[in-house]
């Protein structure tokens, strides 16, 4: 019998070249993004999940998340209007960053494959514990 893997994301687990230490974020980037990236660097470092070469694809993730947020921005200072070309544009960097946000460990789904959403040990509060 054989067991197909296509399509089943493999469990994320903590990098043994994982960075120890947020680094700044690059000063290219928009006020949204570098929000974003000071937002879940902290979180990434602490589980052990991202490395230097990870450094650019998390950047992609906050410029994507940057995108909507300025163009959400500058819908509402348009009083709620939704031009068609933005968002066309806003709808593709929300799908970016909800990709890239998963391959992080920065959706619940994702964090779930790592353990991220369970403490270690939690058999002292469930009375349902053997």
């Amino acid at each position: 019998m054989s067991i197909h893997q296509r399509g089943v994301k493999p469990a994320l687990a903590a990098d043994p070249e994982a960075l120890t230490k947020a680094p700044a974020a690059p000063k290219h980037l928009s006020a949204h993004a570098k929000a974003e990236w000071k937002g879940i660097m902290p979180q990434l470092v602490a589980r052990r999940i991202v490395t230097k070469a990870d450094l650019a694809g998390v950047e992609n993730y906050c410029v994507a998340v940057g995108y909507v947020r300025q163009i959400e921005e500058e819908r509402a200072a348009a009083g709620g209007v939704i031009d068609v070309k933005l968002f066309g544009v806003l709808n593709r960097a929300a799908q970016t960053a909800r990709q890239l946000a998963a391959e992080y460990g920065l959706s619940p789904t994702s964090r779930a494959r790592i353990g991220a959403a369970q403490p270690a040990d939690d058999d002292d509060d469930n009375p349902l514990a053997v």
